[in-house]
């Protein structure tokens, strides 16, 4: 299985949903209410992705204005078809360049962005700027060292087959991003005050096919992963995979996943 490490895609917004964006979807409304933003606020969503956070915050929040950023214009594209909300502004731009003038919103706010950042303090410290004094900078992040999860277990599975694997094992890539580290990013981005809370869901699977097919979408580390692999190679991972997960006489597969999530506000 001796191969070149994948580039890792996203740019199919209908393949990323199933992938992680359904999870997202249960974790994001969690993280809305704990952060109890006032309605009628302004906020800034960014790394948009599929609009799951976007949704919680208009279903959840009732903002005046959303701005949800991204800089994939093909999930941005998704996210607008899916919420065609009067009160949400999708853009293109980078977290670390957000258009808006200091102090402009209430709150500023990402999900499943910080640890794909190449600089995550930055696009902490542009949040932090364009929030005014006394509101919200808030973010949530995988806890990647949870053994339980689908990710964990196709990782730690793929890298008993492939030493490629063990380069691109996201509880590996992302060890540091414990509950601690994520505080530690916030207060160099000039953040004090942080508080920490988890949020843990379950990721129920009909059955294997409902597991392993947002696998072979291509959207994502682990799709990347195994678009990148020979056929004979894909095969046994597949059965690697199977064999390790809890499947139930059902057929389903119940696994549970944990965020962190973290507030700070604006002094």
């Amino acid at each position: 299985m001796q191969h070149s490490p994948p580039t890792v895609s996203w740019t199919n917004a209908e393949h990323y949903e199933p992938y992680i964006g359904r999870w997202s979807r249960r974790v994001a409304p969690h993280f809305v209410r704990w952060l109890d933003i006032a309605p009628a606020a302004m906020w800034l969503e960014t790394g948009c992705g599929t609009g799951a956070l976007t949704s919680a915050i208009v279903a959840e929040a009732r903002p005046s204005r959303v701005r949800a950023s991204d800089t994939s214009s093909g999930y941005l594209e998704y996210a607008r078809t899916l919420l065609p909300d009067a009160t949400v502004d999708f853009v293109l731009e980078r977290a670390e360049s957000v258009g808006l003038p200091d102090g402009s919103v209430d709150a500023a706010v990402s999900g499943l962005l910080l640890n794909v950042l190449a600089d995550p303090v930055v696009a902490l410290a542009e949040c932090r700027r364009v929030t005014r004094r006394g509101g919200t900078v808030a973010a949530y992040v995988w806890d990647y060292s949870n053994e339980l999860s689908a990710m964990r277990l196709f990782w730690d599975t793929a890298i008993l087959l492939d030493p490629v694997a063990r380069r691109l094992h996201e509880g590996r890539r992302f060890a540091s991003w414990g509950p601690d580290e994520v505080a530690r990013r916030f207060r160099a981005a000039g953040l004090s005050n942080v508080e920490l809370t988890e949020i843990e869901i379950e990721t129920p699977f009909r059955d294997f096919i409902d597991y392993w097919s947002p696998l072979l979408g291509g959207q994502g580390p682990a799709p990347s992963y195994v678009a990148s692999l020979e056929p004979a190679a894909v095969d046994a991972l597949r059965t690697a995979v199977y064999r390790q997960l809890p499947i139930g006489e059902d057929g389903s597969i119940r696994l549970r996943s944990r965020a962190w999530a973290v507030r700070s506000l604006v002094a």
